[in-house]
C-alpha cells in the first residue's frame, strides 16, 4: 500500500481578486524604477520549477542569484546554466540567509519556487512559512519591492497542514506593501506521470472512485517557469493571486489514463480504488500516529493523498462550491499528451522525486 502514501507535496479570476482584497489592500506602487535587467534573487532553484524559472529570468536578461542549500551546490553548477551566481546558503538559518545568501547588497526582486519536500506539519511551517517568512524580512532590508511567490491551487479549500502553512505566507506578503504576484498553478506534468513506468510494465492504471472525480488542467515546468518571469515585467501580474493552468480543457484521472494506452497502442487496463481504502489508512495511521511522529507523518501523507484524489485542481468558485474549468485561466503551449508522448517515445524514465503518486 506504499503507493497510497506517497503524493505530491503539491498542486486570475474575480474570486482570486476578491480573495487579494479581502486578505489585504493592493499596493498602488509597482517594483522600483528598474527598467531593462534586474537583480533578482531566487529560491527553490534546483527543483523542476526552480530550474525552469532561473533560466526564463536569465533569457530575458535578468542577472539571477541562486540561494541553494550548500549540499545542493555541485548539483545546482551541474543543472542550471553557468550565467547563474550560485550562493551556498541555509535557508532556515536567518544569520545564514543574510551573510551567505543577500550578503549586505541590494536586489530588485525576490523569485521563490521553493516548497517543503513531504507536506507533513513540521516541514510545511519551516518551509512553506517560516523560511519565506525570514526571506522577506531580509529582502526588504535589501531594496527589493516585488515577490513573485510559487503557490498552489489547492489552498483553496485548506485542510491540510502545507496548504495552511502556504495561505499564512500568503497573507504575510500581501500584507508587506511589497509589490506581489502570488502563482497558483494546477497539476504539473510530473505529478501526473508517477503511473508511465507501472504501465510499461503492464500493471493496470490506476484511478480512484470511477477516475471522474477530479479534474485539473496541468502546466508543464517550461511554461510555468515563462509565467513566473513574466511576472517582474507585466504589470498585470502585480498584486494579484493568478491561479493558472496549461492550455485545453480539463482532464480527469481517467482520461490520463485513457490516453496513456492510446500511445502504448494497447488496450486500456484500468483499476478502480475505493476512497474508502484511503479513509481507512487515514484512520489506522490516526491512531498509531498517537504514539509515533513517524506514523503521524505518514497519517498526513494518506491525508494529502485523499485530499487529491477528491478535489480538483481548478478555480473554486465560491459561490456555489465547485470547481470551475472555464474559470480557470491557461498559459503556454505544452500539453500533458504531448509531454506523454515524448516520454514514451524516448524510452526514457521520469525522474519523479517528489511528485511519485503511483510508481509501483
Amino acid at each position: 500500500m506504499e503507493w497510497l502514501l506517497r503524493c505530491p507535496a503539491e498542486l486570475s479570476n474575480q474570486s482570486a481578486f476578491r480573495h487579494t482584497a479581502e486578505m489585504g489592500q493592493t499596493n498602488p506602487k509597482g517594483p522600483n524604477n528598474v527598467v531593462g535587467p534586474k537583480r533578482v534573487v531566487v529560491l527553490g532553484a534546483t527543483g523542476t520549477i526552480g530550474r525552469a524559472t532561473v533560466r526564463a529570468l536569465l533569457e530575458r536578461g535578468h542577472q539571477v542569484i541562486c540561494l541553494v542549500r550548500p549540499a545542493s551546490c555541485h548539483k545546482a553548477r551541474m543543472e542550471l546554466p553557468a550565467a547563474a551566481d550560485i550562493r551556498p546558503c541555509d535557508i532556515t538559518d536567518p544569520e545564514a540567509l543574510a551573510s551567505d545568501g543577500f550578503r549586505g547588497e541590494t536586489f530588485d526582486a525576490l523569485v521563490s519556487c521553493l516548497a517543503s519536500r513531504t507536506g507533513t506539519p513540521r516541514d510545511a511551517w519551516a518551509i512553506d512559512y517560516a523560511a519565506h517568512a525570514r526571506a522577506l524580512g531580509i529582502a526588504r532590508d535589501a531594496g527589493i519591492s516585488h515577490m513573485v511567490l510559487l503557490s498552489a491551487i489547492c489552498v483553496q479549500r485548506p485542510r491540510l497542514a502545507f496548504q495552511k502553512a502556504k495561505l499564512a505566507f500568503e497573507e504575510e506578503l500581501i500584507a508587506s506593501g511589497l509589490t506581489f504576484s502570488i502563482v497558483r498553478p494546477t497539476a504539473y506534468f510530473k505529478s501526473l506521470s508517477g503511473q508511465i513506468e507501472r504501465v510499461r510494465r503492464g500493471k493496470p492504471y490506476l484511478v480512484f472512485g470511477d477516475g471522474r472525480l477530479t479534474a485539473c488542467k496541468p502546466i508543464s515546468d517550461r511554461d510555468l517557469g515563462n509565467y513566473l518571469a513574466d511576472c517582474l515585467a507585466d504589470e498585470r501580474l502585480w498584486n494579484r493571486v493568478l491561479p493558472i493552468g496549461g492550455p485545453g480543457p480539463a482532464i480527469t484521472p481517467l482520461e490520463q489514463g485513457m490516453r496513456l494506452f492510446e500511445l502504448l497502442n494497447e488496450p486500456p487496463r484500468i483499476r478502480r480504488v475505493p476512497i474508502v481504502l484511503l479513509d481507512g489508512i487515514i484512520a489506522a495511521l490516526s491512531t498509531l500516529g498517537t504514539v509515533s511522529r513517524r506514523l503521524r507523518d505518514k497519517a498526513e501523507l494518506a491525508r494529502i493523498g485523499r485530499y487529491y484524489a477528491t478535489e480538483s485542481m481548478l478555480v473554486l468558485d465560491t459561490a456555489t462550491g465547485r470547481y470551475d474549468a472555464d474559470a480557470t485561466p491557461s498559459a503556454g503551449t505544452d500539453t500533458l499528451f504531448d509531454y506523454y508522448a515524448t516520454v514514451l517515445a524516448e524510452d526514457v524514465s521520469v525522474d519523479l522525486g517528489e511528485h511519485a503518486v503511483f510508481g509501483k
